[in-house]
């Protein structure tokens, strides 16, 4: 059974609600079920102020969490598709460990990152609707596992050689379609109905059920989150207009050049056109709705310099 109660997104939430230190027991639950062990947080961390230029990839990042042992958590919500969605991950991870770690430390003071990236659409292709990804180190002779030696043990408190690595986990939320009865289940499935059972139980959720309340907003808030819920509904709209457009825009192209490699080009050529334009779409509403250069940046992904452009 359902709660009664309407619930913010998770994705809004976790831009506004859930960085608020009262909050931090939502987010905390989450981490406690997917990784396995009691996670604290003890900061929400902001990139922001190192990033390289106002429309750094890396400003896309969600949030970015430091827990009691000074590990750092990426958490990132996707909803539209992204072809490099993959390299992304890598992306800010890697810069995650370098924005972290001060010029002429040393080696060791590198930190341990972990990614949380929850999809909204069909990201690589398996059948399960959790993966974990990590670092393993396997010997090309006698197949062991490369350990760390006693002293590294004792220094790192990490058992394997890939444990000082990233690690990452990839929450497909569109691919659950089962009943919520394990921890880590009932969480996926408010991740993607934005719904909370009444006997869900899992960690951070009957939190989560009273903290992300509509009806506890204040009239700024409620007002920013459903500007936030047109726009995810537009853009949705606009990116399933602008691939099909694109999408017969090169077949017709092709075809009429009668090659496959023209075909081919055509179509990816007309999906770079229609993706192009259906973000200027997006953000030109968003624009004349009042809202912010930056968040229409964030959402887009277009420059400043696009924004200012546009009528």
């Amino acid at each position: 059974m359902s709660s009664s109660h309407s619930l913010v997104r998770f994705d809004w939430a976790a831009k506004r609600l859930l960085r608020n230190k009262s909050n931090f027991v939502v987010l905390e639950g989450l981490l406690t079920v997917l990784l396995g062990e009691a996670i604290h947080i003890r900061r929400i961390l902001e990139s922001e102020g190192n990033q390289e230029a106002y429309d750094d990839k890396f400003n896309r990042v969600d949030m970015l969490t430091e827990n009691d042992k000074g590990e750092l958590i990426i958490i990132e919500i996707q909803n539209n598709r992204e072809l490099d969605y993959f390299h992304r991950m890598l992306y800010g991870t890697s810069k995650t460990i370098t924005e972290y770690i001060n010029l002429g430390d040393e080696y060791d003071r590198v930190r341990k990152v972990y990614s949380i990236n929850i999809v909204y659409f069909d990201l690589g292709q398996g059948t399960d609707y959790v993966y974990h990804g990590k670092t393993i180190f396997k010997g090309i002779h006698n197949n062991d596992t490369l350990q760390l030696s006693v002293r590294q043990r004792e220094r790192f408190i990490q058992q394997e050689a890939g444990d000082i690595f990233p690690e990452y986990y990839v929450l497909r939320v569109n691919d659950f379609d089962q009943k919520a009865i394990e921890p880590l289940d009932q969480w996926i499935s408010f991740l993607k109905t934005g719904e909370i059972d009444e006997d869900a139980t899992a960690a951070g959720l009957p939190e989560a059920r009273e903290s992300l309340r509509i009806d506890h907003l204040s009239d700024e808030e409620r007002k920013a989150y459903f500007a936030h819920m047109e726009a995810i509904r537009y853009q949705k709209s606009v990116i399933t207009t602008g691939r099909y457009e694109g999408y017969m825009d090169g077949k017709a192209e092709g075809l009429q050049e009668g090659r496959a490699e023209g075909l081919q080009e055509g179509r990816a050529e007309g999906l770079q056109e229609g993706e192009r334009k259906k973000q200027l779409e997006i953000a030109s509403v968003m624009k004349a709705k009042g809202i912010s250069t930056e968040n229409i940046v964030e959402i887009t992904g277009l420059t400043e310099e696009d924004i200012k452009n546009l009528i």
